[in-house]
């Protein structure tokens, strides 16, 4: 306990911070819970099957991929307040109205909530940077992702609890009631995305990107956070597979609990630690953790391996989030932040169709390895381009002084 409190007690003394972390928590409430309510409304309300349902998740994630990087260009450029301005209005009009839509309309409408969500992910990232010195954003970050981690833990059941116990349509209006107030949350918290005297990232300034954005460098941390989706809701698929096939569809919801409690407890360690772990070895520990659960030959040992799946989760997502705002200048961190939620995104929506394929053909055990051979695979490919790219810089580096004595 003493090593968290001195890890995580400056970090949160710091101005501004305790609020930011309470802010983004709130404010993350509706994504987390949007696509488990949609689905209940397509399937249950509409009367239409759970494919149909999945076109309706995919609209909005869709929209979410095209405009997290343009959402967070414009913080970048425009400040947050008149950022989020439109995404405020945009999204009471959608959640509001969507209960009352038909199945296409309904699909049209996600689309365009994606398209305008309020970058309260990113943007949370964006004023951590910001706020917190360097020496202390790996724990900064660690405890973004372990608030995130409670987010998803909590907003779905309140989500299912309101859509089984009163309705769809008194849920989607929820989520737009929600969506409203962590708009105007953030307005009114307005949390920094730039210093007011720009300064030098903790990167040694050789290695900040001022005159590109995207880099070497940075797609490695970008497909990083592809491959860490992909295992993530692999994973997600496998599970509920796994608990559908022995009957016992109610445990998913304490397993999931058990899942993201794994990852509190690997996030706070991995932040009160003294050492940094670069994303890409996170990410293959992480696949290499989720290979258990495939073997599990009952409930109880499947919950004790989804525990250990979830120890490396945030731990590999701050690393991520920390490594991004060290390669990338002050003035288009936004920006990046938006692209690494679509990297998200696109792992996000490979991930499930993948291993869903996979168990479709095979049993859930197979999902579980599917999703740890693909994730590990990116992260262990990434990892070989980068040391061949840095043996060829130290060949370049040792054939100089050849040159100039020639």
């Amino acid at each position: 306990m003493e090593p968290m409190l001195s890890t995580y007690g400056p970090v949160l003394r710091l101005p501004g911070v305790a609020r930011l972390y309470l802010v983004g928590f709130v404010a993350r409430m509706p994504a987390s819970m949007v696509g488990v309510v949609l689905t209940l409304h397509v399937v249950t309300t509409l009367d239409r099957g759970y494919a149909q349902a999945g076109i309706v998740a995919g609209a909005a994630t869709v929209g979410a991929a095209i405009g997290a990087p343009w959402r967070g260009r414009l913080v970048d450029r425009v400040g947050l307040r008149r950022a989020i301005a439109p995404s405020i209005v945009v999204e009471s009009a959608v959640w509001l109205t969507a209960p009352h839509l038909g199945y296409e309309a309904l699909i049209a409408a996600s689309f365009v909530a994606g398209l305008f969500l309020v970058p309260v992910f990113s943007v949370t990232r964006q004023s951590l940077s910001v706020l917190v010195p360097f020496p202390l954003q790996r724990s900064a970050f660690a405890l973004d992702s372990v608030c995130v981690e409670l987010t998803f833990m909590l907003a779905p059941v309140l989500g299912v609890v309101l859509a089984t116990q009163v309705s769809t349509t008194a849920a989607l209006t929820v989520v737009g009631c929600i969506t409203v107030a962590a708009g105007v949350l953030l307005m009114w918290a307005n949390p920094p995305t730039r210093s007011q005297v720009p300064t030098q990232v903790g990167a040694p300034a050789a290695e900040v990107v001022r005159t590109r954005v995207i880099t070497p460098a940075l797609l490695v941390v970008l497909l990083s956070g592809l491959a860490a989706s992909f295992v993530l809701v692999g994973t997600d698929v496998a599970l509920v597979a796994a608990l559908n096939e022995v009957g016992r569809p109610g445990d998913v919801g304490w397993m999931i609990a058990l899942w993201a409690g794994g990852s509190v407890v690997g996030g706070l360690v991995y932040g009160a630690s003294k050492r940094a772990v670069p994303p890409l070895v996170l990410v293959a520990i992480l696949a290499l953790a989720t290979v258990p659960a495939a073997f599990a030959p009952a409930p109880l040992w499947l919950a004790v391996a989804v525990v250990v799946a979830g120890l490396p989760c945030a731990p590999a997502l701050s690393a991520i989030n920390a490594t991004l705002v060290s390669l990338v200048e002050e003035g288009r961190r936004g920006e990046v932040m938006g692209w690494s939620g679509t990297m998200s995104t696109v792992g996000n929506a490979l991930g499930a169709p993948v291993v869903g394929f996979v168990i479709d053909r095979s049993h859930p055990g197979a999902g579980f390895l599917a999703a740890a051979v693909v994730g590990g695979g990116v992260a262990l490919g990434g990892l070989t381009t980068l040391r061949l790219t840095r043996r060829r810089r130290a060949g370049r580096a040792a054939d100089v002084p050849t040159l100039v004595d020639a």
